[in-house]
């Protein structure tokens, strides 16, 4: 486990409203780079923790590095305790439903008032407009957002396999969040930062509308665009395994051509140029299917390594476990799972000065920190027991 002290967020207090993904990835990234983060749960936990099925990672995945202490928000006693910890806090994060926080008191308008420097974060399904008061999911967000449409083939659109909506509008947070960080620097105020899913889904299309708006054409779901590159696809092998290789400039079609023994296409002209290529597509790419079926994967792989190609084996998340990569470069960061076993999950994909974050925290049970969060907030043992009788704590 690393130390908090030498990490860039280091003494930031984060208060963490949340469930689901979109708002604890916001909160993962703060806590990875060191920020105290404590996940406010309701008494019981996070309905997150009992999620099955697609989602019974989701609460492993994102609150690594976190304190929990359950409330419940709707006791005055509970209220009160949040109020008081965020009057100390630095940055406050919620996802929930549009004006759930305002009714509880806990909206950037009230609690700013006691706080002016706080920074307070809202992940939300949309951004302030005509939609802003809907609810908002990432497969909502990518079905409207064109994302969908994009991935699968034409009249079957599909979400991406993974929350990438989710995490991103989380990530957007998080850029906020610093943003208002170094803001605060020179004004010591806070102020009111907000992310979103549909928004999210939009920039990540952003490059298919100035697709349209430099050609007028409009663009095809990826299964079946027009790519940009003639070699840029799954090929298949000879073990019955696959392997994505592209050819995205003339030097590497000419390596391409040499790495391979394919002296007559690289002497061609008609080949030479990419625009020739993709123009020639269907008659290249029958010769370099049947090329590819001759050689197995860790053949045609080790050969590829040398070529300077982009590839790519077709992965599985659960390879990723013993990827040789993630493994030997610590982009895997063991935790113990508050259900029992342990599991290594994904660090951050960053590094600053040559380091990766690792884990400081192991994932926290249904209300771990409660009574020592109490007890630094002042709380003598038997105010933390009476409150806990009354259902105010956990």
């Amino acid at each position: 486990m690393t130390e908090d002290s030498d990490l860039p967020l280091a003494g930031i207090r984060v208060i963490e409203f949340t469930h689901m993904v979109m708002g604890p990835a916001a909160g993962l990234i703060l806590a990875d780079m060191g920020a105290d983060v404590i996940k406010v749960e309701p008494i019981g936990g996070d309905n997150t923790r009992r999620l099955v099925g697609s989602g019974a990672g989701y609460f492993s995945m994102y609150n690594r590095n976190k304190k929990s202490i359950c409330l419940n928000l709707k006791s005055p006693d509970g209220l009160g305790v949040a109020k008081s910890l965020i009057k100390e806090a630095d940055i406050v994060i919620e996802n929930f439903r549009p004006g759930a926080m305002d009714k509880l008191g806990l909206g950037y308008e009230d609690l700013s008032q006691d706080n002016p420097a706080l920074i307070y974060c809202s992940e939300k399904g949309f951004l302030a407009g005509p939609y802003e008061h809907r609810t908002a999911l990432d497969e909502v967000a990518q079905m409207m957002g064109g994302l969908a449409y994009m991935t699968g083939p034409p009249g079957k659109p599909l979400r991406a396999g993974a929350s990438v909506i989710d995490v991103m509008g989380g990530m957007f947070g998080v850029i906020a969040i610093l943003a208002a960080l170094k803001q605060w620097e020179g004004t010591g105020k806070g102020q009111y930062v907000k992310s979103s899913l549909f928004e999210s889904s939009v920039f990540l299309v952003g490059q298919h509308m100035a697709q349209y708006a430099v050609t007028g054409q409009a663009a095809n779901p990826m299964p079946v665009r027009i790519s940009a590159w003639a070699i840029y696809d799954v090929f298949d092998t000879g073990d019955d395994q696959q392997v994505f290789v592209g050819v995205v400039s003339d030097s590497q079609w000419v390596n391409f051509c040499a790495a391979f023994g394919l002296d007559d296409l690289g002497a061609d002209p008609e080949y030479a140029l990419n625009v020739g290529r993709v123009k020639n597509r269907d008659s290249l790419m029958p010769r370099i299917r049947a090329l590819f079926k001759t050689f197995d994967k860790p053949d045609l792989m080790a050969k590829l390594e040398h070529t300077g190609l982009p590839f790519a084996p077709i992965s599985r998340p659960e390879d990723m476990f013993d990827d040789p990569h993630l493994r030997e470069s610590g982009a895997l960061v063991p935790l113990k799972l508050p259900e029992g076993g342990t599991a290594e999950l994904p660090a951050l994909p960053l590094e600053m000065a040559g380091r990766k974050f690792g884990l400081r925290h192991d994932l926290p049970d249904v209300g771990q920190h409660t009574a020592e969060i109490l007890s630094q907030m002042g709380f003598d043992e038997a105010a933390i027991q009476k409150m806990s009788a009354a259902g105010a704590v956990e």
